[in-house]
């Protein structure tokens, strides 16, 4: 069961992430080695996501009530754009950024084969890592291929007080103490506080949707970005897509004005707005990359990034037939999804 948990995922809600990868010189120089570090342990991706569904079902079985993740066990994602000339901005996701290797140097339904048979956390260094025996030892390039490398931590002691806090705000009394004791929070707290007077002002690279992916994520993307489409057993496991984030930055703003001239009153406007702040806390040769997890299987292909573009433009233009079109094409293919956060 553990070792093929990440390719079954039963019974789990389908979980969406979008997540930003940075160079290694955009982390502060005390944490740049124990993050290059982390990620050349790194074995496929498969691996990682394996293990952290693994630590996250560890946490609901633990003993003594505590459902906070310690910090211990953090993992590290990379990926890799190819090594350019000094002076030159990278251009990862483009033709030239490894279209047939994909941004993490494989796709298609093999893209997560590091693991051979998927058993357990493996032990080489997979493709799905984008890294060689060597990766990361030139000052975050992969001395091997001469790629420069993207990391993305996951910081679950960060995210997971940001998640319960956000829960405690719509639940008060006897069911919040249920849920989440208060003993534990302030244990939690406490190690929030340690990781922030460690490593001062921190950026959270991943953000997290259950039950559908927010339709403002998907104007960062457009059709032409690179896709990784992971199957197994005839399943779709997940797609992946990404872009640079000075292109998902672009579109995002370009969504910004326009619905902000065309729809002030949208809920997405809002959304928007937020999560082109977010992107500019980053380096500007990132990588933002969306990646659909289980509900892959029931969505794709997937042509919600156009319809959202088509949706905007067509009110800005003016043309609510258009923009109403758009918006039935998004909603029967995700309020389904959503519907079945309710299901019993």
């Amino acid at each position: 069961m553990t070792g093929n948990l990440y390719r079954g995922q039963a019974g789990l809600p389908f979980s969406s992430t979008l997540r930003v990868y940075e160079p290694l010189e955009a982390f502060p120089e005390g944490q740049r080695e124990a993050i290059r570090s982390a990620g050349a342990r790194t074995a496929s991706r498969a691996a990682v996501e394996n293990a952290e569904l693994l630590a996250s079902l560890g946490r609901i079985t633990r003993s003594g009530g505590d459902p906070f993740p310690t910090g211990r066990t953090d993992l590290v994602r990379v990926t890799s754009i190819p090594g350019v000339p000094p002076g030159r901005t990278p251009q990862p996701g483009t033709s030239d950024a490894g279209a047939a290797a994909g941004p993490g140097g494989a796709s298609g339904p093999d893209a997560e084969a590091g693991l051979g048979a998927e058993s357990g956390l493996g032990t080489g260094m997979g493709a799905g890592s984008g890294l060689g025996p060597d990766a990361g030892g030139d000052g975050g390039r992969d001395a091997g291929s001469g790629r420069v490398l993207l990391y993305c931590p996951s910081q679950l002691v960060l995210r997971a007080g940001l998640a319960a806090n956000a829960l405690m705000e719509g639940i008060h009394g006897p069911l919040a103490e249920m849920l989440i004791p208060e003993e534990q929070r302030d244990k939690h707290q406490e190690r929030i506080d340690q990781v922030k007077a460690r490593d001062g002002a921190i950026r959270v690279h991943t953000r997290a949707s259950t039950w559908g992916i927010p339709f403002s994520w998907f104007s960062l993307f457009m059709e032409g970005d690179h896709k990784d489409v992971v199957e197994s057993g005839g399943r779709i496991l997940t797609v992946r897509v990404w872009a640079p984030i000075t292109e998902a930055m672009e579109r995002a703003r370009y969504a910004v004005a326009h619905l902000a001239l065309a729809a002030p009153d949208l809920d997405m406007l809002d959304d928007l707005a937020q999560l082109t702040e977010w992107l500019e806390l980053f380096h500007v040769n990132s990588m933002v990359e969306l990646d659909y997890g289980a509900v892959a299987d029931k969505v794709y292909p997937d042509e919600s990034p156009m319809d959202i573009r088509l949706g905007i433009e067509c009110l800005a233009e003016g043309d609510m037939t258009g923009a109403a079109a758009a918006y039935r094409r998004l909603a029967s293919r995700w309020i389904p999804i959503r519907q079945l956060a309710r299901a019993s």
